[in-house]
């Protein structure tokens, strides 16, 4: 059974940082793709980011490049998101996801990965 545990949100200044943590355990996650999302109420889960288990190739959505940067931690099953100059339409649940993966495109949308975390809430203040 995966399990995906997300933490490290709060409130925070708009152009302050948060860095988030997602523990995974259940199995061996080396063909794994790790992804985060994010939902702010009334719109629809977006992505943000996704990083490759096996070789860490990282994919990010325009609106958080240059800002945001997805990682891992082999030794602790834990990926993380450095979130830097942070902005009020960075609020927000973020959620840790993970699917299997072979080779061709990182999944980047939200119904192509099968587990997920219960969420993190971020909130940036003007």
């Amino acid at each position: 059974q995966v399990q995906l545990v997300e933490s490290g949100g709060g409130l925070v200044q708009a152009g302050g940082s948060l860095r988030l943590s997602c523990a995974a355990s259940g199995r061996t996650f080396s063909s794994y793709a790790m992804g985060w999302f994010r939902q702010a109420p009334g719109k629809e889960r977006e992505f943000v980011a996704a990083i490759t288990w096996r070789d860490g190739r990282t994919y990010y959505a325009d609106s958080v490049k240059g800002r945001f940067t997805i990682s891992r931690d082999n030794a602790k099953n834990t990926v993380y998101l450095q979130m830097n100059s942070l902005k009020p339409e960075d609020t927000a649940v973020y959620f840790c996801a993970a699917r299997s993966y072979g080779l061709g495109n990182v999944p980047v949308t939200s119904r192509e990965y099968r587990y997920w975390g219960q969420g993190t809430q971020v909130t940036v203040s003007s």
